[in-house]
């Protein structure tokens, strides 16, 4: 029966009209009215095994929930919206940096083989925190079951789950991009560089996160350091080319804010920009070696934002 009930909210119209009501309801009751404080810490202590201090924050990932509870401004609110972020990257680094955009609705019904272009894509939505769906063949997808986990998509509000008020008040929309691929048609990757103050502490590279994603970590220098954050490292990464200029144009965003990640992607020679990231982890990442988290934290200094 329980499959059964997935098939049908998964793959038809009407199953996912009538379950979605009950599974925001859902949703509602055990996120929307637990406090922001109350939710930061139990996902604290979940994940990391011990209740974060909130007034007077230490550690990275503490300091991240501060920034979560203080550091609140319109700015948060656009630079969270991968449609409306684009605007925002056209006047402090320029438009050539931009993934092309193919297509962007608000409806989710709206994105069938007609609307898409023959060569591969990425459809996502706007105010989320992961990936994408990836279409490299229009004809290999089931577009009622894409449609339907759009929907689904469009129904969360990630400030209930997180707490992270920038995905709040976001205008809620689908948009379609080309795909970034490279030579070998593999995608490529994701490199998400950390500010802190303005300026560049380290870079995460997030490796064959489609099969057996790794993650390194890398200082300013690129420098691989000896520390696994979530996942397990990978391999040895050959520092970007463009890897200066990267650091450069990460730093017209980061001053803006006391901390931010800015993601960039590093394709046949070309610098393309990714998303902006304001709490990395939700702020509940584990560290190993644990102190890690204590040294980053010494680094960041937090200043209040609030709106």
């Amino acid at each position: 029966m329980k499959q059964f009930i997935s098939d049908i909210y998964h793959n038809t119209r009407l199953g996912f009209a009538l379950i979605q009501p009950f599974k925001n309801i859902y949703e509602y009751l055990r996120y929307a009215l637990v406090s922001d404080t109350a939710l930061i810490n139990k996902e604290f202590v979940k994940n990391l095994g011990y209740k974060p201090n909130l007034e007077n924050p230490q550690t990275f990932n503490e300091k991240l929930q501060w920034l979560k509870l203080n550091d609140r401004t319109p700015l948060h609110t656009i630079c969270a919206d991968k449609y409306k972020v684009r605007d925002y990257v056209k006047e402090k680094i320029g438009e050539e940096y931009l993934i092309p955009l193919v297509f962007e609705t608000k409806n989710p019904r709206a994105i069938v083989p007609e609307n898409l272009p023959d060569y591969p894509v990425i459809i996502k939505t706007n105010h989320d925190s992961s990936g994408g769906i990836i279409v490299r063949d229009k004809s290999q997808h089931n577009w009622i079951n894409v449609q339907n986990t759009l929907a689904k998509f469009l129904n969360i509000n990630y400030y209930h789950r997180f707490k992270e008020w920038q995905y709040k008040n976001i205008e809620r929309r689908i948009v379609v991009e080309e795909l970034l691929m490279d030579k070998s048609g593999d995608i490529p990757f994701d490199y998400k560089m950390h500010y802190f103050n303005g300026k560049l502490e380290f870079t995460q590279v997030d490796i064959d996160r489609q099969k057996d994603h790794r993650r390194n970590l890398y200082d300013a220098n690129w420098n691989l350091l000896d520390v696994q954050w979530v996942y397990k490292t990978g391999n040895d990464v050959e520092r970007p080319k463009l890897f200066d200029k990267m650091i450069e144009l990460g730093e017209k965003f980061a001053q803006d804010f006391c901390y931010l990640r800015v993601d960039f992607y590093h394709v046949n020679d070309k610098i393309y920009f990714g998303e902006l990231t304001f709490h990395a982890e939700s702020g509940s990442g584990a560290f190993n070696p644990k102190h890690y988290d204590d040294d980053f934290g010494k680094r960041l200094k937090l200043h209040k934002t609030k709106v």
